[in-house]
């Protein structure tokens, strides 16, 4: 067994914290609806540096690639709808780069730098590129060397597939391909993918 402190309001001016035995962590929690359970430190409050290479709230790295979920997002000035809209996102399955978090925000940017904070409900972890070189040619191998299945124009957006070192595996409209990562915007260069 171990302790565990539930701490609740009393009339909302004075807090009461008592001490309460718990089988297990899903047990203490159950056992206050009225408090927080608090069971070690919590992360958030640690002593010590906080790796800027990771987000605050997923510890996922960052900057990352997301794509929008929906046809439309707006991108806020600040993490908190009382924040004014200062570009909308209208390209549903469009790459974006996450560069920070905050709560369930998420500072993200396009191809072009334009962006804010997004909710972060409106993000996929489906991956896409955008094309970043007009008239990219798509391989059936990851050499240039092979067959050229098709081109794609600047700005067309495709599904992220597979990367390699040098090489994505990208489908768009349906057709697959491989395509040089360095003609992409949506990857991390030296992003091995999954």
């Amino acid at each position: 067994m171990r302790w565990n402190w539930v701490v609740t309001a009393s009339l909302g001016v004075c807090l009461l914290a008592l001490p309460v035995m718990a089988q297990d962590g899903i047990a203490a929690q159950e056992q206050s609806r009225s408090g927080a359970v608090l069971d070690g430190p919590n992360p958030d409050t640690n002593a010590g540096p906080t790796d800027p290479n990771l987000g605050s709230v997923t510890r996922l790295p960052l900057p990352r690639f997301v794509t929008l979920k929906g046809v439309e997002g707006n991108a806020r000035r600040g993490p908190g709808l009382t924040h004014r809209i200062d570009w909308v996102f209208t390209r549903e399955g469009m790459p974006l780069k996450i560069t920070a978090e905050y709560e369930h925000w998420r500072r993200v940017e396009d191809a072009d730098g334009a962006g804010g904070w997004v909710h972060y409900s409106l993000l996929s972890g489906v991956r896409s590129v955008l094309i970043a070189v007009d008239m990219s040619q798509a391989y059936s191998q990851p050499d240039e060397q092979s067959e050229v299945l098709y081109q794609s124009e600047l700005g067309v957006v495709g599904r992220l597939l597979q990367c390699l070192p040098d090489w994505c595996r990208v489908s768009v409209e349906g057709e697959k391909g491989w395509l040089k990562k360095s003609a992409l915007w949506g990857v991390v260069a030296d992003e091995i993918y999954p």
